[in-house]
């Protein structure tokens, strides 16, 4: 297939991940307290669905959104962006969260964590 014209995607606006049902006070203690991000509000239409969005320091968003039938995702995962690593994995011993260091994409800095719902979630460092 040959393309033609310019792209018709000119960015990326959000990633939701899923969670079970009453999550909202976990995903505010993990992405707001542990991770920092700011909460955002959700339009009244889904607000009443559950879940809860935050705001990422580029302006795109990460939205959590309630799922029935749970199941933790193990593969595919969210790959967030920090500024101090060695920062994010003091935090998380501080607040009893394991991180895994992985060294295969090396010299990038990265590990491995879980969200409080089991999701696999990945942390790099800038370059």
């Amino acid at each position: 297939m040959t393309l033609q014209g310019p792209p018709l995607i000119s960015g990326l606006d959000h990633v939701q991940i899923e969670a079970p049902a009453g999550c909202e006070a976990e995903a505010h203690a993990f992405f707001g307290g542990f991770l920092g991000l700011p909460e955002l509000p959700k339009p009244a239409v889904l607000a009443a669905r559950g879940g809860a969005w935050f705001g990422l320091p580029d302006g795109r968003q990460l939205h959590i959104g309630v799922t029935p039938n749970f199941v933790p995702r193990d593969k595919g995962h969210l790959a967030l962006r920090c500024t101090d690593l060695d920062a994010v994995t003091e935090r998380a011993s501080a607040s009893g969260i394991s991180c895994v260091p992985d060294t295969e994409l090396a010299p990038i800095r990265r590990v491995f964590l879980r969200d409080p719902w089991g999701n696999r979630l990945e942390i790099l460092e800038a370059r």
